[in-house]
């Protein structure tokens, strides 16, 4: 069985068992600060765990897309060279929300892997474990499931204490976790190793190949452990592992999949050996490169860009130990494609902008190799002993991305080693460093307000409503809130808006007789709306009934953003490629803020042409529709999806201009017809970090007070150079063109000046020691006649001195020359760190000119004068 039939068999297995089958989520993890990476099947359903969402299914199944190479589950230094370990890899899971357990859990995995329709693996040859205090898991597999007693291995605590076990799964250190069962695939004695729990386990005899782990609990910071509102299921298959089970083979990189990547790579690289340690590392970081490039990772020096950029440096330098002299890594972008496109469509569509990316980044790196020889062989020259020290390897590797194989390489040709211990240190300090400032330690149970229950949503439809209260929260306690309290407060039902997919909440009110509660933003908790606000008069308490109203205006014009970013995305992938994605929005009634993907500021025609398809489209006034289906069918609609958010199982569909312009799911709210949007003026574009692009624009009313502005600008301009606006180009180019002339002029002035000055300074000249020393303020020069001035008396001095001075506003301007014939006796710069310590300036320069400033103007006479004396005592 190939590795993309078992990808299919097991969905649909699990299809067949009323699972839902939902898409991968994307590699960085939605709403979740606890995590660099997606590392497990589970992470997109973790809030399903904890009780804090709800979805229309109680069973889902996936193939979910892995990455462990960065953060607390990091497997990128035994990439290449175990059997299994990689930074890219699939998990398939099977998940209940509180629907099965134990029992069902423990079948559903044992027939898919031994039943004859499905994989048929040999029961002889399957092991399993249980944690040590898991007495119901034992006996379901033992009397329920029939594996011989034997067969089952208790795994009980580590060191670490309680619950620190093998067979106790927890995402991180805080979240959902409990008891698991692993199923281990016995290769026989022929391979060395010993079962699970024996101390020669860490062979490849026997191998996991499925989890099930029974989350039970929600482990909070504090070490508690809650019981989680419904106990459920959360499984694992490794899909290469299994794959390799099944097509006999012990290393993952023989199977079908990895041999043609292997394959592809041993071509681009001039048909090296595909047993290669080197060409595996290779063949597994093209997997973990294209798929975080596709999900919207940057390479860059900071969280998950730093660590992008360590797996393509780390994959470009083994390629050059196979014999690469220039970037190679780009062209298996092709092969990957080739093999894993058809269940990762985004790797399709962003094949080009994969390919850009590596290129770019594998050029740099030759850049940074160039670099950091350099700074070695410095280092070596100046090295006193054999031992490179520990700082400057960390230094090679921290400042330049030098890896320290490479450096180790090269000390091992000259007869050197490294400092490893020094090295060590410096970047156990600079892991330290990381960890204080690092994003990814939230504590995912903190500040959480508890809510039970689901807010409806009317405000599709409605701008107001009569609505019940089910919460009051006043600080940290559910209580009544009085005038004059800042709170939150729950509806059942509401036609709120609350913040999400970039658009901005609701504000408005909530009226009662005798009272007014002042929303001035609505966010989400959960499943619920969080109306947040003060009591302006009156008393609030759950169950009483108030009317909700939202501020209709500024839902008006947050609509029209909306929709025009909708629009806006759509004409930025028609004119730049369908690797634009998005990567961020901010949806307000003043504006809106759209971040994408892109490598290149865009040119203002494409600009232009932009902006001219989103209003072409608005003037068309087609109807915007909306559409609620299942993801599948929203998907096969051509719908683009986020894939940095979370959906349900019912997603929101909108359609908006001619022929499907624009089809997106989104949940936000949006204008009835496109015509409705008025206008849209595109008013900047830049970079926001690495393959970042941002747009900000505005529509309607603030289209048209910005095209207002700008007009006013223009008038004023037109004014101030004498013209129309209609001649107001040509006027300016005139002005510039005058403006050129007059300094050219200004320039041969300066000349002359420079000249007649040079030929009066000059007989004022003393001899020091051999040499004409000239020392002079020159008022009202600036830096530029005063350089000029230097020269013009080095040529008229023969062999000597020049330190020219001037002063504006209090600050000092100098600059000290040296005739070329002088300077092995004394340096301009050196000349130029005595008069700037003299006058508290800085300053420096070459041997023969040097310049400088200085803060303290009331000393000059006296330190010009001195200027014979210091030559006389420093000249050699």
């Amino acid at each position: 069985m190939k590795t993309a039939e078992l990808r299919q068999a097991f969905l649909k297995y699990f299809k067949q068992q009323g699972h839902a089958i939902v898409p991968s989520s994307s590699l960085v993890p939605a709403d979740d600060p606890t995590l660099l990476f997606t590392n497990a099947g589970m992470n997109q359903f973790k809030d399903l765990f904890l009780g804090r969402e709800q979805r229309d299914y109680t069973r889902a199944t996936s193939s979910q897309k892995c990455v462990r190479a960065g953060g607390k589950h990091n497997d990128l230094e035994n990439v290449g060279y175990t059997a299994r370990h990689h930074t890219f890899f699939e998990m398939l899971g099977n998940f209940s929300f509180g629907d099965y357990f134990k029992r069902e859990a423990i079948n559903f995995a044992w027939n898919f892997l031994t039943s004859e329709q499905w994989l048929n693996l040999p029961k002889a040859k399957l092991w399993i474990t249980v944690y040590a205090d898991d007495d119901e898991a034992f006996a379901i597999w033992n009397e329920e499931i029939g594996v011989p007693a034997e067969r089952i291995v208790r795994i009980g605590d580590n060191a670490g204490g309680r619950y620190s076990s093998d067979n106790f799964w927890q995402m991180g250190d805080t979240g959902p976790c409990g008891p698991c069962s692993e199923i281990f695939f016995d290769h026989g004695p022929d391979v060395a190793g010993g079962p699970p729990g024996s101390p020669n386990e860490d062979g490849d005899r026997y191998i996991e190949i499925w989890n099930v782990v029974f989350m039970q609990y929600n482990r909070t910071a504090d070490g508690e452990m809650l019981n989680l509102p419904k106990p459920s299921v959360d499984t694992g298959m490794g899909l290469e592992r299994v794959t390799a089970v099944l097509q006999g083979v012990h290393s993952n990189y023989e199977i079908d999949l990895f041999q043609d990547l292997l394959k592809a790579a041993s071509d681009v690289l001039g048909g090296v050996a595909t047993t290669e340690a080197s060409l595996r590392v290779v063949a597994d970081h093209i997997r973990s490169c294209c798929f975080l490039i596709s999900d919207g990772v940057m390479p860059s020096n900071e969280g998950r860009g730093f660590v992008l950029r360590r797996i393509i440096r780390r994959a470009a330098r083994h390629g050059n130990k196979l014999g690469a002299n220039g970037p190679f890594f780009y062209k298996l972008v092709g092969a990957l494609v080739e093999l894993m496109g058809e269940a990762f469509p985004q790797l399709v569509s962003s094949h080009k902008q994969i390919e850009k990316v590596l290129l770019q980044e594998e050029e740099q790196f030759v850049k940074t190799l160039d670099n950091g020889l350099r700074l070695l062989e410095q280092d070596i020259a100046e090295l006193q002993g054999d031992v490179i020290p520990g700082e400057t390897v960390f230094a090679l590797y921290d400042t330049y991305g030098f890896p320290i194989d490479l450096t180790n390489d090269i000390a091992r040709e000259r007869g050197l080693t490294l400092d490893y211990q020094g090295y060590e240190k410096a970047m156990e300090a600079q892991r330290e460093r990381a960890r204080a400032a690092s994003k990814f330690g939230v504590d995912y149970n903190a500040e959480s307000l508890k809510l039970e229950g689901v807010t409806e949503f009317s405000g599709y439809q409605n701008i107001d409503g009569h609505e019940c209260i089910r919460s009051v929260i006043v600080g940290s306690e559910h209580k009544n809130a009085e005038a004059g309290d800042e709170a939150i407060i729950v509806l059942e039902r509401t036609p709120f808006y609350a913040e999400s997919g970039g658009q901005v909440g609701d504000t408005g009110l909530l009226t009662w007789s005798g009272g007014r509660f002042q929303v001035t933003d609505t966010r989400k908790e959960g499943s619920n709306h969080l109306h947040i606000g003060t009591v302006v008069e009156g008393e609030l308490f759950p169950g009483m009934e108030v009317d909700a109203r939202i501020d209709h205006e500024r839902r008006e014009r947050t609509k029209r953003n909306h929709s025009a970013t909708h629009l806006l995305h759509a004409a930025l992938r028609k004119v730049l490629g369908e690797h634009v994605s998005q990567k961020g929005s901010l949806v307000d009634p003043d504006k809106l803020r759209f971040d994408f993907s892109h490598l290149e500021a865009i040119s203002a025609a494409d600009l232009q042409e932009i902006e001219r398809q989103v209003n072409q489209q608005i003037l068309q006034n087609t109807s915007v529709v909306t559409e609620v289906t299942d993801m599948e069918q929203a998907l096969a609609k051509g719908a683009l999806a986020l894939f940095d958010e979370k959906y349900g199982d019912s997603v929101r569909v909108l359609s908006m201009g001619s022929d499907g312009y624009s089809v997106e799911l989104c949940g936000g709210t949006h204008v009835n017809r496109t015509g409705d949007i008025g206008l849209l003026r595109i008013t900047s574009e830049s970079g926001v970090a690495s393959g970042v692009r941002r747009i900000e624009a505005v529509t309607g009313f603030g289209a048209l007070e910005w095209v207002d502005s700008a007009e006013r600008t223009l008038r004023e301009a037109a004014r101030l150079v004498k013209g129309s606006r209609e001649s107001l180009v040509e006027k300016v180019q005139q002005t510039l063109d005058r403006n050129r002339q007059l300094e050219k002029e200004i320039d041969g002035l300066k000349a002359q000046l420079a000249s007649l000055a040079g030929s009066d300074l000059a007989s004022s000249a003393v001899d020091v020691a051999g040499l004409k020393v000239v020392a002079a303020e020159m008022p009202g020069a600036d830096r530029q006649a005063l350089m000029e001035t230097a020269d013009q008396l080095k040529n008229k001095l023969g062999e000597g001195v020049v330190v020219l001075a001037s002063v504006e506003d209090g600050k000092v301007t100098l600059v000290s020359g040296v005739t070329k014939s002088a300077t092995g006796r004394v340096k301009a710069g050196d000349i130029m760190k005595y008069l700037c310590a003299q006058l508290d300036g800085k300053g420096g320069g070459r041997p023969d000119m040097a310049q400088g400033g200085g803060n303290d103007a009331s000393r000059l006479t006296e330190v010009l004068a001195g200027v014979a004396g210091w030559v006389e005592k420093n000249s050699q």
